[in-house]
């Protein structure tokens, strides 16, 4: 494709996808009525993630009076040292409900298993369909470039369900433990959190059995203070947007 066909391509595929800014799902630009509700969409590999990684944005989210639902891939059965995966996961389960409840949201459990997640046809169709029976306009998950496994999984699962969508959605990452789980993450969009951090903090806190002080200190604290710098508030998390669209069973980018 030559240059110029290129950027025709680019401007006519964002026009045609009808692009939304995230700030365009939290304010309404002066003189003009409140955002049309939305359904949004959260796919974390544990119980935590979605609660570490953006918890802040999905609180702020329910807040403006959109749908948010998180789903997560496993249910942490593999998180609690001495205990069984049956007993970590009736734990962990309801800490995610939990903290579901503090950020206003609905939960989805998708049924794999912490530490041993797949990614195949079959579970591609699975999440897939979870993820088509929320009809989102965005869904938000993990950076693919992360040293945890199950954390991929979710990333590709989703990044797949995107390329293969009827529906068209807007795909979003989030990060956590930034350079030791996720890496080289260069946000392309940014939410000020400044009005929901504590709630993001209760959120994660609920997670009592993940040493909840010990997610902070992996880098979260660090992470909403330099993300809301970098957009000049006290607090932020960054985002990394997918671009492109399909096209004759493509992606175009």
């Amino acid at each position: 494709m030559s240059t110029s066909s290129r950027r025709g391509f680019v401007k006519v595929a964002a026009a045609g996808f009808g692009f939304l800014p995230l700030s365009s799902l939290l304010y309404a630009a002066p003189g003009k009525p409140a955002a049309t509700k939305r359904k949004i969409v959260c796919v974390g590999g544990h119980p935590d993630d979605p609660e570490s990684g953006c918890g802040g944005s999905l609180a702020k989210f329910v807040r403006a009076g959109h749908d948010v639902t998180i789903i997560y891939l496993t249910t942490g059965e593999a998180g609690m040292p001495g205990k069984s995966h049956d007993e970590a996961a009736a734990i962990r389960k309801q800490e995610a409900i939990n903290a579901c409840k503090i950020l206003g949201t609905k939960y989805i459990f998708a049924g794999q298993v912490d530490g041993d997640t797949i990614m195949d046809n079959t579970w591609l169709q699975k999440v897939s369909q979870l993820i088509a029976n929320e009809q989102p306009d965005v869904v938000f998950t993990h950076w693919p470039l992360d040293t945890h496994k199950d954390h991929q999984v979710a990333s590709l699962l989703a990044i797949q369900t995107w390329v293969r969508a009827q529906q068209r959605f807007q795909l979003y990452f989030f990060e956590v433990c930034a350079g030791e789980q996720t890496m080289t993450f260069h946000p392309t969009d940014y939410i000020d959190i400044t009005d929901t951090q504590e709630q993001k903090r209760q959120a994660v806190y609920c997670h009592t059995s993940q040493d909840p002080p010990g997610i902070y200190a992996c880098g979260h604290s660090a992470m909403e203070e330099f993300r809301g710098r970098e957009l000049g508030v006290k607090a932020g998390e960054g985002f990394v947007r997918m671009n492109g669209r399909m096209q004759g069973g493509y992606v175009n980018i």
